[in-house]
């Protein structure tokens, strides 16, 4: 097994511990164990649980970057794309911490933890924005004047928004469906243009 994926399924391995047992509760004896390698392989990829924790989390949000990326090279219109982000985003969160069970525990108790970790992928999302708002603003669908203000806002704005999300509190009774008319007509009149027919 290469280095790559002998680590990959350490990281596996321990984000199914943590989720069942809570992160408090796995081992690094209990993660060597269940992947079938000794505590010599384990240490040699991680010196703590800590440092498999973060990992556990850098994967999850891997997948959440792969799921942006895909979105953002869609043909699709600007404004179509930057609402179908934020509601990737969102949905991406919640699925990551609903599947991780106990993990999400720690995920809310630890958000600074988290925030560090999540450092790579908040660059990767916010130069996403950056290149739809160009995109937008040089064809005439977003009038913008500072794009990468534009971009940090919308960044920040949607973090706001995951824990209320996630927990169920944001848009009482409302499915995506119905919401996303609402939230286009919010973020295109941020954006200075009217509202599409065409969503």
């Amino acid at each position: 097994m290469s280095i790559s994926k002998t680590r990959q399924k350490l990281v596996d391995v321990a984000r199914q511990l943590f989720a069942k047992k809570g992160l408090e509760n796995t081992t690094m004896n209990d993660i060597a164990q269940a992947s079938g390698k000794g505590r010599r392989t384990l240490y040699t990829y991680f010196k703590s649980k800590e440092d498999v924790y973060y990992a556990v989390i850098e994967s999850e949000l891997e997948r959440l970057s792969d799921k942006m990326d895909e979105v953002a090279s869609k043909k699709i219109r600007p404004q179509e794309k930057i609402i179908e982000l934020i509601y990737t985003h969102l949905d991406m969160i919640k699925e990551t911490v609903m599947r991780n069970g106990n993990l999400r525990a720690a995920f809310f108790r630890n958000i600074w933890m988290v925030e560090k970790v999540r450092k790579n992928f908040d660059e990767d999302e916010l130069e996403i924005f950056r290149k739809v708002y160009t995109e937008g603003k040089s064809v005439g669908e977003f009038d913008i004047d500072n794009v990468g203000l534009v971009a940090d806002i919308t960044h920040y704005c949607i973090k706001g928004l995951e824990v209320p999300y996630i927990c169920g509190r944001l848009g009482h009774g409302m499915t995506p469906e119905t919401s996303k008319p609402l939230v286009a007509k919010f973020v295109y009149g941020a954006l200075g243009k009217a509202l599409s027919n065409e969503l």
